[in-house]
């Protein structure tokens, strides 16, 4: 059975009626598991305790999974679930920023492991009006900072794929479950790749929806100057198509609403016309790019040249330091924002939060940061979307690597002793607009930029984009594509993905720990 085809409620194996643990559960997709719900085939309860019986026992492994909501879940369901397209399905949800009123929301951080939402977010109250059991939170690194999800607070999220290796960030423990089987589809963010790292770490589909798409409030009008956005990471196309119609439009606190769409599930069925596809694999911050990295982007030419697209090599003509500084400078900026809003938050100061040293030192960087320095590193935002609207009169999607090198290992972004004892000599003299002079700031961030250094440009321009799981690299670990569409442009991406999901499934390429528990399922061998 190919991947495309397992989705399909009417075509996967049923799922056994007040069967506790079964081999079909990772053979569906969201979509096919509320098809069961609905026929009556399986109870959302049965279904719940399915993803419970897995979390059990798979997340010891990965630390996904850092806030179990068993008995919230259980309540939910008890009251009645919305008949809506994913009713009766397991979810879990990313702990940060999705507000899920009277359960913990820590954003990866001791600062806030006391803290409890007291209502529900907009972008939350869609997810449950889609029928989802949200059953509990997943890791992200603190306050959502970085590319590998290794928080102090709850521990390192480790990749299902291989232990050693990250799942990404800042989305990780989401991507984690979903590819160790534990749940079909969770909820995820984006400000600078953090749906599409993930994805790509884990052989997911994760599509960054364009600015603007879906909610922020009401406790936000937009997060880090629009450059992030909301939504999930899924196993398959039609999961990610239909819950952005479940979810896409704006609210209260909208400050530039995208017309409200909901047809990106019948869009993405559609046959995909022929497209003009400009790629590259030369990194965006002047970095080397790793072999295997080089070697998913050429595969996924000869796919698309063989579907019958127009596929060429370009140059876009980016100026990649100012990229890196225009991204850099709000990054920077809106930590120290976070840390003021984080202490008013709890009653504190932001000098007595109980936050790592990295962050500690990011924020007081920004702090040393102007509003002119800060206004000016925005304006370039739109000479970035200048040099995509130029190359968009020629070619409709850009084609890249989502990462620069394969996933690194657990570790690999933690600061040697050597520059954390500096880091701690600043932060205790005050030293960070000397730090900023002398580029030494700069330098590191470009040094962990170089392994993800496709992504932030999709997030400052505002366009839609999406990583496809199309290639493993010779150690057995996932490495995605990414296409950028022109702004507003989702359908586009979530076609031509569901023709290439059809031409080079990957549904039923399970990691090796979904694996462990899928004795019946049929293996293929990633390409």
């Amino acid at each position: 059975m190919s991947a495309t085809q397992a989705p399909e409620a009417s075509q996967a194996p049923s799922l056994s009626p007040n069967q506790k643990q079964t081999d079909d559960y990772e053979q569906y997709d969201a979509t096919g598991l509320a098809e069961l719900v609905k026929r009556g085939e399986v109870s959302a309860q049965e279904l719940l305790e399915q993803a419970i019986d897995r979390a059990d026992t798979r997340n010891p492994a990965i630390n996904a999974i850092i806030t179990p909501l068993y008995d919230y879940a259980r309540a939910q369901i008890e009251q009645g679930l919305p008949a809506g397209p994913f009713q009766g399905v397991p979810f879990l949800m990313k702990d940060l920023i999705s507000e899920l009123a009277d359960t913990p929301l820590s954003s990866g951080s001791n600062a806030l492991k006391y803290y409890r939402s007291t209502r529900d977010s907009e972008l939350t109250q869609r997810y449950k009006n889609t029928g989802v059991v949200i059953f509990g939170k997943t890791n992200t690194p603190e306050f959502g900072l970085m590319g590998v999800t290794e928080p102090k607070a709850h521990g390192p999220s480790r990749n299902p794929w291989n232990l050693e290796h990250t799942p990404g960030g800042s989305s990780g423990g989401s991507a984690a479950a979903i590819a160790a089987g534990i749940v079909p589809m969770a909820s995820g963010g984006d400000g600078g790749g953090s749906i599409r790292i993930p994805a790509a770490c884990c052989s997911l589909f994760g599509l960054k929806p364009s600015r603007g798409r879906t909610p922020t409030g009401p406790y936000y009008t937009e997060f880090w100057d629009g450059a992030a956005v909301e939504h999930v990471l899924t196993r398959s196309v039609r999961d990610s198509a239909a819950m952005l119609d479940a979810i896409a439009g704006p609210d209260g606190s909208s400050p530039y609403p995208v017309p409200a769409r909901h047809d990106f599930l019948q869009l993405s069925q559609q046959p995909v016309r022929k497209l003009k596809i400009g790629f590259s694999s030369r990194s965006f911050v002047g970095r080397p790019v790793a072999p295997e990295a080089v070697r998913a982007v050429e595969k996924a030419v000869s796919l698309l040249q063989d579907l019958g697209h127009d596929v060429d090599e370009v140059d876009i003509q980016l100026d990649g330091e100012a990229l890196a500084d225009s991204y850099l400078t709000m990054y920077f900026g809106h930590v120290a924002a976070d840390l003021e809003h984080v202490a008013q938050l709890i009653d504190s100061r932001p000098r007595n939060l109980d936050v790592e040293l990295t962050t500690r030192t990011v924020g007081m960087i920004g702090n040393c940061i102007s509003a002119g320095e800060f206004v000016s590193a925005k304006r370039r935002w739109n000479q970035f979307a200048q040099t995509m609207a130029m190359f968009h009169q020629r070619y409709d999607l850009l084609l890249t690597p989502t990462l620069g090198a394969e996933p690194v290992k657990i570790g690999a972004f933690e600061p040697p002793l050597l520059e954390r004892i500096g880091m701690q000599l600043i932060n205790g003299l005050g030293l960070h607009k000397l730090l900023l002079k002398t580029g030494r700031v700069k330098a590191m961030a470009m040094d962990n930029l170089e392994k993800l250094p496709f992504t932030q440009l999709a997030n400052l321009t505002g366009a839609p984009a999406m990583s496809v799981p199309l290639y493993w690299s010779d150690n057995g670990l996932p490495l995605g594509v990414q296409f950028m569409a022109p702004l507003g442009d989702e359908a586009t991406l979530l076609q031509l993905a569901t023709q290439l999901e059809h031409a080079a499934p990957w549904f039923q390429h399970l990691s090796p720990l979904a694996q462990s528990a899928s004795t019946t399922s049929t293996q293929q061998e990633p390409a």
